[in-house]
Formats: C-alpha cells, structure tokens, sequence
C-alpha cells in the first residue's frame, strides 16, 4: 500500500495536470486509484522531461536515462528515492506490472524529445503509439485487475485507438509546433505535404485523416471484442475511455477534419453520463 504523504503528493500532482484523469480514476476503488495515480504521476514526469522547451536532447536524454535507471533499482534492489518512485514500488508489489513497459513508456517519450516527429512512416507510428499509449495501458489494465492475455490485447489496441485518436485532434496544434504525426505513406496518398505549414491548407487533408480514422476505429473495434473475454470490472475505465473517445472520431468526420473549427471535445454532460453509466453497469 501506497504511503499517505506519498499519496498526497502524487495527487496533488495529478489534480494540477488539469485533465479529466483526477476525475476519471475515481471509478476505482481507493487502492487502485492511487495506485493509477501513481502510474500516471510517473508519465506526466517523464512527458514533461520530454516536451521541456529550451533543453538541449541530450540534457533531455540524460534525464530519462536517469529514470530507467530508477526503474531498474525498483525492480532490481528494490529502491526508492522520491514519493513517486516510492508509489511505484508499491505498485509493483501489489500488482506486478511489466519492467518492460515502464521502459517503452520511457522510450517513447524519447522518441518526442530529440527533431521534431514530421510524418512519420506506418511503421515507426505504430511503435510510437505502443510506447507512449499501448504500454500505458498494458500498466493500467493490471492494476484494474485482469493481467490476462486478452486484458493486454486490450491495451494494445485501445492504447493505439485513443492515440490515433489524439493525433487526428492535435493535427493544428502539432503543426504549429512544426510537427506532423499523420503517417506519410497516408499523406503521400492523399497529395499532403509533409510541411507543418502547409498541411492545413492541403486540400488532400481530409482524405489523409480519414484514412487515420480507419486505422483507430479498427483498434477500437479489436479493443471493444477483446473487452468480452475480460474481467467486466475491470474494464470499466477501459470502456470510459472508448466511450470518450469514438465520439470525438465521429465529431471529427462531421466537420471534414476542418481544423479552422477549432478542438473537439466532449461536453461535460456526457462525460457525466458515461461515468454514471459505468458505475451502474
């Protein structure tokens, strides 16, 4: 169990990220929400080395380089040395998550730290996509207590769905950045530019998308079929989570992916609706 100065400190770590995660977790029971609290508080750290502006990659590189490290003397010696790695450790004596995915996690978020990501191949956005979301999920789905075979199939498409889901979203936001997450082989297809300011104005930009939209809406599919062999109760945030997130697909489709409309999202009452949902069923 999760230490309560611990606790409060990943909490109050969480609750100022500003997402609806806080929110979200609140369906679990107390010991697996802090314990998801503790997963997401290792995330957000690792994102945040990862995305700091005005660091060099190698300073970058450094810093999550410490963090396998910390990971390894988790599972290796059993050592902790800050509330979120001492979290962690209970989390791994509690509900045996992989080493393996702590270090894709890590891995990923490398991936985003160096030269900005511009149209990427299938191939390598299909690796992105395990390590920053996949393997979140591999994580979660243990500690919301299936470590089954199916329970990972879970994670493996669910994590692609919801992150294809938030390349498709970001695409404005991304370009402004000077990066593009949309595949090339797609943006080729549809006579895209691979130029961050450019792609707004692509004609084809539609065509490209929806071709993304095919691929997260087959993960969800695959997700929602592999839900059926699982543990009910503990899909419950999984199925939160595609619950939130095909409806924004589809809000997408109807504007045309025309991103001068401004960010998709779902409204509050049907965030509350989904959640009282679950809860009852």
């Amino acid at each position: 169990m999760i230490r309560p100065d611990d606790t409060a400190f990943i909490t109050a770590l969480v609750k100022a990220s500003g997402t609806s995660f806080y929110h979200g977790m609140k369906i679990l029971a107390p010991e697996r929400r802090d314990a998801m609290y503790a997963i997401y508080a290792f995330c957000r750290i690792v994102d945040d080395i990862a995305d700091e502006e005005g660091r060099d990659f190698p300073t970058k590189q450094a810093e999550l380089q410490g963090w396998r490290e910390r990971i390894s003397a988790l599972y290796g010696q059993g050592i902790a040395d800050c509330p979120v790695t001492r979290a962690l450790l209970s989390v791994i004596q509690d509900y045996q998550p992989r080493q393996e995915d702590f270090i894709a996690i890590i891995d990923g978020m490398e991936m985003d730290a160096g030269a900005p990501i511009i149209a990427p191949d299938l191939a390598f956005l299909d690796l992105y996509c395990d390590r920053v979301a996949s393997a979140v999920g591999r994580l979660s789905v243990r500690v919301f207590g299936d470590a089954s075979p199916a329970a990972d199939e879970v994670a493996h498409a669910l994590g692609r769905g919801l992150q294809l889901t938030n390349i498709l979203r970001d695409v404005a936001e991304d370009a402004a950045r000077g990066r593009i997450y949309l595949p090339a082989e797609h943006l080729a297809a549809a006579g895209v530019p691979a130029d961050p300011a450019r792609i707004l104005d692509a004609p084809g930009l539609a065509r490209a998308c929806g071709a993304v939209a095919a691929m997260a809406e087959q993960n969800f599919s695959r997700a929602h079929a592999a839900m059926a062999s699982c543990d009910a109760k503990a899909m419950r945030p999984a199925r939160m989570m595609e619950a939130s997130y095909r409806p924004l697909l589809a809000q997408l489709r109807r504007r045309h992916f025309d991103y001068r409309r401004g960010r998709v999202s779902l409204p509050k009452w049907r965030k509350l609706w989904l959640a009282a949902q679950l809860l009852v069923g």
